[in-house]
């Protein structure tokens, strides 16, 4: 038995509509669904290879503009039914009612053959390669219906701004149905999920079942504060949590091994452009980024494992030596912590000092609240921080804690003035998904699937780098081609317009401080140097890539 932990919301707001972005699913937002719902592949980040998985075999035709793949034979569902075209076909058009980003790179996806499908592309593009083998298939049989209302709603002129596209993205979010089912190598026990834990239970129909070496998984619910007793207890034979630097000196007493892979991404200060129009200034945010000191925030939050961000460039810092020229990365400007040039760029943007107090240009005291998710004890940590530091300088900013699950909900809908969220991503290394995660997660173009406009942030920019930018297009652009050398030039303006604008001030970059426990329930993980331990946690989890390959294994006389 694995022993493992996130948190998850419990029947009847937790619930098993697991299609991609549908908030409150059971582990839906998590890298243990992999187990439950098996990729088309998963990608080892060092080498830069991936594994297949439900698909065995791929290729791009870019004269067809088309991206052609092949499922496994044999795959079956839960139910005991094959896996087909069709359930991927459905999968597609239900990501399209999610305003999933895939839908910006293909025209129409067809099935072949029973195994075969044949994605059309807008124009090729390396990073729907992506999209495409990283994507669960979920089954016909749940979603079906649903696909075929979307495809008549698409094909019929339609789309997600009309009152009959409103009403299904809102039908579709609400959708519940009793049972998933899955295709990998675990299922939910459903009758044994609690508030503390649930159980999955090896499905001897889904991929990879006969290598998994354990045949139960253990779930046990909640964020870090939760989790810490349990992990103390040596209940936890893995966990992605952000412990305090408390927590993990306690860890190594009590027998962990910490591992601490990159991250690529970390959290952020976002600003509420719509109700706050002072802060719509760019010299403003530049002025906050200045007034910070991330080095700071990084160690306070997690010690060794909470760098302060360099570059500013969106995306992870131990990338942009490979995407930017080097006198491209000098443009970058790295706003050190500098409290009288943030004091300069307030005072160019029309703020004025009254004693200890900053005022904003129609005379209120500056003031706001800054929210953040409460159970995340790194980014919790860091929202405090912000808040005592940017106080300090004289902007005063109260810190509030609301549910991690509430949390990225209110900032879509634009119930806040400050928020901490994430900047960069680890769902892959390209910088294409670290700018969607920038400029579209909490923004205009996804935060329509609450009802807001998130940050409000406008994709069209003036920008003393690049002029005129349509930041929405050049994100899509940067995955577009199979030319990585236009793709640099792409994400090169990017980062510059990224770096000038600051839509969000990063905070610091993550490194996991990821206690496994070995020789108690499982025997051992790879050394420190073994290249998988470079995935990010987070997308290509290489735990769970160590389960599938049969790698991890129990420990002797373990149950």
């Amino acid at each position: 038995m694995f022993h493992g932990g996130t948190a998850y919301q419990v029947p009847p707001k937790g619930h098993f509509n697991l299609m991609d972005g549908v908030p409150d699913s059971i582990l839906g937002g998590h890298f243990y669904i992999d187990l439950v719902m098996t990729p088309g592949a998963m990608y080892r980040w060092k080498e830069r290879t991936w594994e297949p998985m439900l698909i065995e075999r791929w290729e791009t035709d870019q004269t067809a503009r088309t991206f052609t793949f092949t499922l496994r034979d044999g795959l079956t569902w839960s139910d005991g039914t094959p896996i087909t075209s069709r359930d991927a076909l459905s999968t597609y058009w239900c990501l399209r009612i999610m305003r999933n980003s895939l839908w910006e790179y293909i025209d129409r996806v067809e099935a072949a053959d029973d195994r075969t499908v044949v994605v059309t592309m807008k124009k090729p593009s390396s990073v729907l390669e992506r999209y495409i083998l990283r994507q669960r298939i979920h089954a016909d049989a749940t979603y079906g219906t649903w696909a075929r209302r979307a495809e008549e709603l698409f094909r019929n002129g339609g789309d997600l701004e009309t009152p009959e596209g409103k009403r299904l993205n809102e039908e579709f979010q609400a959708f519940r149905p009793e049972r998933a089912i899955v295709s990998g190598p675990f299922d939910y026990d459903y009758d044994t999920i609690t508030n503390a834990e649930l159980t999955l239970v090896k499905n001897p129909r889904g991929y990879a079942a006969d290598r998994v070496a354990f045949d139960r998984v253990v779930i046990h619910n909640g964020e870090t504060t939760t989790i810490t007793p349990v992990v103390l207890a040596r209940n936890m034979d893995y966990a992605t949590h952000g412990f305090p630097v408390a927590t993990e000196r306690q860890l190594v007493r009590k027998g962990f091994r910490i591992i601490r892979p990159p991250i690529y991404s970390g959290p952020a200060l976002l600003f509420n452009l719509a109700r706050c129009e002072e802060l719509t200034d760019v010299r403003v945010r530049q002025a906050f980024a200045h007034a910070i000191d991330r080095d700071e925030n990084g160690e306070v939050s997690l010690g060794r494992s909470g760098k302060g961000v360099r570059y500013m460039a969106g995306f992870s810092d131990n990338l942009v030596p490979l995407w930017l020229a080097s006198d491209d990365i000098d443009l970058l400007n790295r706003y050190e912590h500098d409290q009288e040039r943030a004091a300069e760029l307030l005072a160019q943007a029309g703020w004025r000092k009254e004693g200890e107090r900053w005022l904003t240009p129609d005379g209120r005291p500056a003031r706001y609240e800054l929210i953040f998710p409460a159970e995340f004890a790194d980014w919790s940590a860091a929202g405090e921080n912000v808040a005592s530091q940017l106080s300090a300088f004289g902007i005063e900013v109260v810190g509030r804690g609301v549910t991690h699950t509430q949390q990225p909900i209110d900032v879509d809908k634009g119930n806040f003035e400050l928020a901490i969220q994430a900047w960069g991503t680890s769902a892959h290394p390209h910088p294409h998904f670290a700018f969607v995660q920038d400029l579209f997660t909490h923004n205009i173009p996804v935060a329509a699937n609450q009802g807001g406009r998130g940050m409000g942030f406008e994709l069209r920019q003036e920008t003393k780098a690049l002029g005129t930018v349509d930041l929405e297009r050049l994100v899509v652009e940067s995955g577009e081609g199979l030319d990585e050398e236009a793709q640099r030039r792409t994400v090169t303006s990017l980062a510059l317009a990224f770096n000038e604008l600051l839509p969000m001030v990063p905070l610091f970059e993550r490194y996991g401080n990821n206690p496994v426990l070995e020789g108690h329930r499982v025997d051992s993980w790879p050394p420190d140097d073994d290249p998988i331990l470079q995935n990010s946690p987070y997308a290509d989890n290489f735990t769970v890539m160590l389960l599938y390959a049969g790698r991890l294994v129990p420990a002797k006389g373990a149950r």
